[in-house]
């Protein structure tokens, strides 16, 4: 194997990122357990109208503009049937005929529509047939309805309003229209849309399955007291990430400093992962198994970089029984920069997401140094004043608990004054 190759982190995105492919498709349920956080394969348009039909936009009655004076002026009419949410509107007729005469004395008179009557309505009620508005109730003599009583008022006074408060079929939604784009992470809303637009079901690309290895036979199980060892924090928090990422996980404890047990776990996790993910052992070290793997000759497409960041230097990629394997240092805070830079882009790309996390620039609101002719990576704290060092010393470990981003400083640049913009990566799932 020959010696690293340099590259900057956009270099060594782009080669993790040609490993990857989005993942099949797949059908799930809307009410299925874990949709929340795919990703849609194909858009999805909708296959019935939304609202479904025409229906009230307020708690009031339902009336015929045409009997309802232009000017707004205050009419009498009478009550003739209460529609609730849930039930057809049905047709409400005339109350006695569609005409009646002018006075008593109907000869040589001509005759005049009849009005229908109101129709005591409640949101979301269909609206009845021959009906075209709805008056609110508290613009009406009855001012309120009662939650639970039925229809009481036998008649009532109101006049014609500004809006007609009926939301129309297919107004927010035509069948055919789109309701989220291939690409989209399923959310909540996008589910309530999908659901309101007649899909039960959505194409979605298979969530990926993300095998994460901790490599070092200093490291011991969670509370372990053995001298010279140190706990597993690394598999956890890359598990963390994964999830966070939207992977299924599979976390493997901490595997010993020899080539053999490496080996095998690999061979173990590679039958049903999309991707592998390691810490540690890609340095120059007499104990850098990750190394001493990939120059085995199993490992297929090695290649190992010395990108120019601090922290995180030593990267590793490699493709391991067909599964594509992202190698990363074992320190913690490089092990989460470089899972954030490298291995949750390649989660996003195979569970389908499109482009890449969204960085920001943000100013500074205290200055640091930066290391001169490498790519800072910082954990940072961002607030209504800017960005800050999660701590003291930002690659310490005590810095991780209260970072939620990222700034990257230049290369070209040793230090960041206060008021200078920065460019900044969540570190969020939503990211």
């Amino acid at each position: 194997m020959t010696g690293p190759t340099p590259r900057t982190i956009a270099e060594h995105l782009a080669a993790t990122l040609a490993r990857v492919h989005p993942l099949e498709t797949t059908g799930v349920r809307l009410d299925a357990e874990g949709v929340l956080g795919l990703v849609l394969a194909r858009n999805v348009v909708a296959v019935a109208p939304v609202p479904a039909f025409d229906n009230s936009a307020m708690d009031g009655y339902a009336v015929r503009l045409t009997d309802l004076p232009d000017d707004g002026a205050q009419v009498t009419l009478p009550v003739l049937a209460d529609i609730r949410p849930g039930h057809p509107a049905g047709v409400v007729g005339a109350i006695s005929g569609p005409f009646c005469p002018d006075s008593e004395d109907t000869s040589g008179q001509e005759l005049r529509p009849q009005p229908w009557g109101a129709v005591r309505i409640m949101t979301g009620a269909p609206l009845p047939h021959g009906y075209d508005a709805v008056v609110p109730v508290e613009r009406t003599s009855t001012g309120r309805f009662v939650a639970g009583r039925p229809t009481t008022e036998r008649s009532v006074t109101l006049g014609r309003q500004h809006r007609d408060h009926v939301r129309r079929a297919g107004t927010d939604l035509a069948a055919g229209d789109l309701v989220a784009a291939a690409g989209a992470v399923v959310t909540p809303g996008a589910l309530a849309a999908s659901a309101a637009a007649g899909l039960t079901t959505l194409p979605v690309h298979r969530r990926p399955r993300v095998a994460v290895v901790s490599t070092g036979s200093e490291l011991a199980g969670l509370g372990s007291t053995a001298p010279g060892t140190i706990p597993d924090s690394n598999s956890l928090m890359l598990a963390a990430l994964a999830r966070a990422a939207g992977a299924d996980v599979v976390r493997v404890g901490a595997v010993p400093d020899d080539p053999g047990a490496l080996a095998a776990v690999l061979d173990r996790v590679a039958g049903d992962a999309d991707l592998i993910v390691t810490s540690g052992g890609v340095s120059a070290g007499a104990s850098d198994v990750v190394r001493e793997v990939l120059a085995a000759g199993t490992a297929q497409h090695v290649d190992v970089a010395a990108v120019a960041m601090r922290p995180g230097r030593p990267q590793a990629l490699a493709t391991w029984r067909g599964v594509p394997w992202v190698a990363v240092p074992g320190n913690p805070v490089s092990a989460l920069v470089s899972f954030t830079l490298f291995a949750r882009p390649a989660v996003h790309r195979l569970g389908g997401r499109r482009g890449l996390p969204h960085d920001r620039t943000a100013r500074a609101a205290r200055g640091w140094a930066s290391p001169a002719g490498a790519e800072q990576v910082l954990p940072v704290i961002t607030g209504h004043d800017g960005v800050a060092p999660a701590a003291h010393d930002g690659h310490h470990l005590s810095a991780l608990p209260t970072a939620d981003a990222l700034a990257v400083v230049p290369a070209d640049v040793t230090r960041v004054s206060p008021g200078d913009e920065v460019t900044v990566l969540p570190l969020g799932d939503d990211a």
